[in-house]
């Protein structure tokens, strides 16, 4: 077997069950593998700087409380349960409705709301269209009803004032205490745009901000949560540490970037979005997780910011993180690769392929297209609510697709061949099919796996287990980001909707698959525990 950073051996996910009866929250809980986040190293930061991060923990907290009212609203009140195993699994899923789902795992709750608590439940398309207010579209307001009834809209830092206003306040604090220019500046700019709901200065300081050793990523960033238009921005936080001696060594991939978006698949007139040579790639710990970013299924990468005219003007950032990607692979994808292929389908499962598979899809998210070529806007003002699920199934293929391109031509820094790259990348949408079609993450990796099966990339032999034909893999990922860059280039929402309609499902291999890997007590995902 190719060497795999494997802690947990295979067999501890094969015991037999207990003696005992396990209530259903207890079963759902055992599948978040708990991880130990142990205590940061610190050598090599003055006190400054350790009081700096202690600080930007304390705005992760807040950025953790908005995100319970955005989720869910009071959070006292699945901090009230009874059943320990109820209120842990409340706590994973910030609120009473299962992250895999999306159905209610408590008696008493309905079905979880397609606009979160962005919207009012009993609000209409109709009175939604009839809003004149132009803030309705921004990321960062509610909608609500005024005392009269009608619609109103309410801008994030008057919602969750009180928050904002310590989140703000401690990253000022930090501000006057960091000994480094450049981080002074994000911070004072970032608490700033918390204050106005403007993050353009702030994000562009984050941009500039390449010579700390420690990173706090704050806000309202990613639309997850909004399954009603895709328009409203969740809260969370990430507190990283970054990788020095690695960061140096993806130099080489972010000095590439313009070059990675000429290999992209597809009609070269809906490629004309140049990205900037100066995106970088960082490779950091993550150290705390706040707000979304820790809410059921946790984020290994991110790739920031979203703003189009930053990413036109300065690039992006892509950021790794080392120790969340190492136990995922571990604790689910290797183990879930192990049942579900043989042979030499098995032998190329690396978790060197894996981390080379993170690096090039963070970096897919920053190419492709940004606006559409038939005016009508950015990508997710014409596709919607579908936006995000083709955004994330394109980052998907398409940094497949790099990785094997540039370990086909020998440009990667590792013992991995491109089956490595293919087989570990199936491996690892199968098992994320387990997060089910509840949001945009479970619905782009149904439209990949159904995409693959039809495309005869994989398919079941009589053990059950796949068997993977890689060439028909390549051309299955080219064509399907070749479909989806076409899509958001020309802004095609009936084409979108048609979609992932088609393949995003869980069809009957996926939920024998599924059987299989809950018999065996595979995780779908984990869990923090964080060492102080």
């Amino acid at each position: 077997m190719k060497k795999y950073l494997i802690a947990l051996l295979l067999p501890a996910f094969l015991l037999a069950s207990c003696e005992r009866k396990h209530s259903k929250a207890e079963r759902l809980t055992a599948n978040y593998a708990e991880v130990t986040i142990p205590a940061p190293d610190l050598s090599g930061i003055t006190d400054n700087g350790k009081e700096v991060l202690n600080l930007y923990r304390f705005a992760a907290d807040e950025a953790d409380a908005i995100y319970w009212q955005q989720s869910f609203g009071d959070k006292s009140a699945m901090e009230a349960l009874k059943d320990p195993f109820e209120k842990l699994y409340a706590m994973i899923n910030y609120g009473p409705w299962d992250r895999i789902d999306g159905k209610p795992f408590l008696e008493g709750y309905g079905e979880r709301p397609a606009g979160a608590q962005f919207y009012p439940e009993d609000m209409t398309p109709e009175e939604f269209d009839a809003l004149r207010d132009p803030a309705k579209d921004s990321p960062y307001t509610l909608i609500k009803r005024d005392g009269d009834g009608s619609l109103k809209v309410v801008w994030f830092h008057d919602a969750y004032s009180q928050h904002v206003e310590k989140m703000s306040n401690f990253l000022t604090a930090a501000a006057d205490i960091t000994i480094k220019e450049s981080v002074r500046n994000y911070l004072l700019k970032m608490a700033e745009g918390l204050r106005t709901d403007n993050y353009y200065e702030a994000e562009k300081a984050w941009l500039e901000m390449t010579d700390s050793k420690m990173d706090l990523v704050i806000g309202p960033n990613e639309t997850v949560d909004d399954n009603l238009y895709g328009k409203k921005a969740s809260y969370g936080a990430y507190v990283l540490l970054k990788n020095l001696e690695r960061t140096q060594k993806l130099a080489a991939v972010a000095e590439r970037i313009q070059e990675y978006q000429k290999m992209l698949p597809g009609n070269p007139e809906y490629l004309s979005f140049v990205p900037v040579a100066s995106s970088n790639i960082f490779s950091c710990d993550a150290i705390y997780y706040g707000g979304y970013t820790n809410a059921g299924f946790k984020v290994i990468a991110i790739n920031f910011p979203y703003d189009a005219r930053l990413q036109e003007e300065i690039g992006t950032r892509t950021i790794l993180f080392d120790n969340i990607i190492r136990e995922k692979f571990n604790r689910t994808v290797f183990p879930a690769g192990m049942l579900l292929f043989e042979g030499d389908d098995a032998a190329h499962l690396d978790a060197s392929a894996f981390w080379w598979n993170i690096v090039f899809r963070e970096v897919a998210k920053g190419l492709g297209v940004k606006e559409t070529v038939s005016g009508k806007g950015t990508v997710a003002d014409a596709l919607g609510a579908e936006a995000l699920t083709l955004e994330k199934a394109k980052s998907n293929v398409l940094g497949a697709y790099l990785c094997a391109a540039e370990v086909s031509a020998h440009r990667i820094d590792a013992l991995i061949q491109k089956e490595d790259v293919l087989a570990t990348f199936i491996a690892n949408i199968i098992r994320s099919c387990r997060f089910g079609d509840a949001d945009a993450t479970g619905r782009a990796n149904l439209l990949i796996y159904n995409y693959l099966l039809e495309q005869g990339a994989i398919g079941l032999k009589e053990s059950g287990r796949y068997a993977v034909d890689y060439g028909k893999t390549e051309a299955a990922i080219a064509s399907l980001g070749e479909k989806i860059l076409k899509i958001q280039a020309t802004g095609d929402a009936d084409a979108a909707k048609a979609l992932t309609s088609y393949y995003c499902v869980v069809s009957a291999s996926l939920k024998t698959d599924i059987v299989l890997l809950e018999k065996e007590r595979i995780p779908v995902d984990i869990r923090f525990k964080y060492e102080r």
